[in-house]
């Protein structure tokens, strides 16, 4: 059997004996019957199992583990799954290195009023040579923040709504 007496948790779910060479014994233990049933409920006994033949033992139990990861986020989301999750928090970084780069304008635009000769010299050092040229030629700082505008409409990869996902087919 896979653990002594106690059948595995595919087993037990399956309602089958627990084999001495159980593939699934090492990978869905008797005490945590909700990971299998998880995996089994999205992906089917059956499936898993050839996925489970056809890789290298030693890659079994993180074949596992993105399984389980899967089905769960399947099971939150029918639709989109882990890759939903994905595109949700790459957004929210995009929204938040649009925000950082606002707030590092702001910053800027306090600088130049202060001290424009030094702040301008400091700055151009530290900026991309496009954001440079836009500063360096320019009298005032709302262009440079209707720049980070127009840079974040062109993009395309800021999402007004956190709600709203994409998907890698469409």
């Amino acid at each position: 059997m896979g653990s002594g007496s106690t059948p595995c948790a595919s087993c037990k779910l399956l309602r089958r004996r627990c084999a001495k060479d159980c593939m699934f014994a090492p990978y869905f233990p008797p005490d945590d019957p909700q990971r299998f049933a998880l995996v089994h409920k999205v992906f089917g006994a059956s499936n898993v199992g050839k996925m489970l033949q056809e890789l290298p033992v030693h890659q079994r139990a993180d074949a596992v583990s993105s399984l389980v990861y899967e089905a769960n986020a399947r099971i939150r989301d029918p639709v989109y799954g882990c890759v939903g999750a994905i595109s949700f928090l790459q957004n929210q970084v995009t929204q938040l290195q649009m925000q950082l780069a606002m707030a590092q304008a702001e910053i800027m635009s306090i600088q130049m009023q202060q001290d424009p000769t030094t702040a301008l010299m400091q700055n151009q050092l530290e900026l991309s040579d496009d954001k440079s040229f836009l500063l360096s030629t320019s009298d005032n700082f709302s262009d440079l923040q209707q720049y980070l505008n127009n840079y974040a409409t062109s993009t395309g990869n800021v999402i007004q709504d956190p709600l709203k996902r994409e998907s890698m087919w469409t």
